[in-house]
């Protein structure tokens, strides 16, 4: 066999379950078929490490989202990704519906989460006094925080490989085929890999990668969310997360600083057919528009500096699969990974990584590496350090993004790292370049001339995203 464990899918869930697999004395290896980690539903997150409050008790969505929670903020002191525990209110508008966050109340309890107190509107206005004087009940989740989904996936990733792990990108997989003694996972590169173990983390397309080997059939439908982010003139307008009662369809939209600062509103769900259509239409940004109006009578809408939207896999039985297909042995889902998918990923990750090794028979390495060395970030440095990192490395003096402060150096480290960036959208993810006002419209072409310089790229073969995406085209 080429390898012991094949995982289908970067995003977060892949590249948590890759990084604890690779804790393990096996050989293994993560295929995705875009340019780049972070690029399907973990591009489009709202980013919150939920408390537990919201899932039924008893199923695999609440166990693992409070263990979940709890490990995001154990590693990363060690994996060091943008975190920060700042909070979250479940408001309710009416006095009519106050007996809910009750519920969620006792709910939580039975999740075991802590730190929660129930609070008055005019005591959840004196921690937030932006929220709307219709608020008359709250729910304060203390332990609540927020995360940067691609740092936290950019660590998982960069630390499965330094532990051994591969990784192939514009990789699809198009067939999977049983084989004595486990599968063969056959790709559109002309290429295929034989493994003893696959894992199922393929996102929205879990049920399709799912259906090639299973006879136990699943259905995932790709829910449509919309986001609105705002200029960080915006910092401080809100500091904790704020929820309205939940729905049959999630967590409603939410009023929430990024970790890096921005407000951010969104999301709204919207069942759609085609699992790569992540538009934004008027009608959503509207609706969500409208809905946050609630929480908040003065949302700053001239601050918006982009909008987008991404795909979470709903599964018919509502709850999170992770496990062994009963009927083919070595083949491990982890599908319709929906919210609160991304608080619950490290705990996700390490119980695959378990039941993979069980089945293998192998054992923990003597001495894997657990921690990761925080990329240089000299807008966040006294001056002190800044000046020494400067004069050690001149290039992190070249501010290339003025809207974010980013560095010649800071892009040039996105590039050189494990698993480096190859597109414009990679580095964004990695450093903000390019996420700010302008949204780019200034840095872009620095950026790939450091991209064509450090990754042999050619210019005009530099993509935005995925192959095909090109900003520049030769004059022929």
């Amino acid at each position: 066999m080429d390898y012991d464990a094949v995982v289908i899918g970067g995003g977060v869930i892949g590249s948590a379950i890759v990084r604890y697999l690779s804790l393990y004395d096996m050989k293994t290896l993560l295929v995705e078929k875009e340019e780049d980690i972070s690029s399907g539903t973990t591009k489009a997150n709202s980013g919150i490490v939920h408390a537990g409050y919201d899932p039924e008790p008893g199923t695999l969505k609440a166990k693992l989202n409070v263990k979940g929670a709890k490990m995001i903020r154990e590693e990363s002191e060690k994996l060091h990704f943008d975190y920060k525990v700042n909070g979250a209110m479940v408001v309710s508008f009416s006095h009519d519906d106050d007996y809910k966050i009750d519920e969620l109340y006792e709910r939580g309890i039975k999740n075991g989460v802590e730190d929660m107190e129930i609070l008055s509107g005019d005591e959840a206005r004196k921690i937030e006094p932006n929220l709307s004087e219709n608020v008359t009940k709250c729910l304060y989740l203390k332990s609540s925080a927020i995360v940067c989904p691609f740092s936290l996936t950019q660590a998982l990733a960069e630390n499965a490989y330094e532990n051994g792990a591969e990784f192939k990108f514009n990789t699809k997989v198009e067939n999977i085929e049983k084989i004595e003694g486990g599968y063969r996972v056959i790709t559109d590169t002309s290429s295929s890999f034989t493994t003893r173990t696959v894992i199922n983390a393929a996102g929205v397309y879990g049920d399709a990668i799912n259906n090639m080997v299973s006879e136990k059939k699943i259905h995932i439908t790709a829910r449509r969310g919309s986001y609105m982010l705002f200029d960080n003139e915006t910092r401080g307008m809100f500091n904790s997360t704020i929820f309205q009662l939940p729905s049959s369809k999630g967590k409603g939209v939410l009023v929430t600083p990024t970790v890096h600062g921005n407000l951010m509103i969104g999301p709204n769900s919207v069942s759609i057919p085609d699992k790569d259509d992540t538009s934004t239409t008027a009608f959503d940004l509207d609706y969500i528009s409208k809905e946050a109006l609630k929480t908040s009578s003065y949302i700053p809408f001239k601050k918006v500096i982009t909008s987008f939207s991404g795909l979470r896999a709903h599964e018919d039985s509502g709850d999170f699969i992770v496990g062994e297909a009963e009927d083919a042995p070595g083949f491990f889902n982890a599908a319709g990974i929906e919210s609160p998918g991304l608080s619950s990923s490290l705990a996700i990750g390490e119980m695959v990584a378990k039941m993979v090794a069980d089945r293998l028979g192998k054992n923990k390495k003597e001495n894997p590496i657990l921690d990761r060395k925080a990329p240089p970030r000299p807008r966040e440095m006294g001056i002190d350090e800044r000046n020494k990192l400067i004069k050690a490395n001149p290039s992190y003096g070249k501010i290339v993004c003025r809207c974010e402060e980013i560095s010649e150096g800071e892009i040039i480290d996105a590039i050189t790292r494990p698993l480096g960036a190859r597109s414009l959208d990679g580095i964004k993810r990695r450093v903000r370049a390019g996420m700010g006002r302008c949204q780019g419209g200034f840095c872009s072409p620095k950026v790939m001339e450091l991209i064509e310089k450090y990754a042999s790229i050619p210019f005009d073969e530099i993509n935005k995203n995925s192959l095909g995406s090109n900003i520049t085209m030769e004059d022929k």
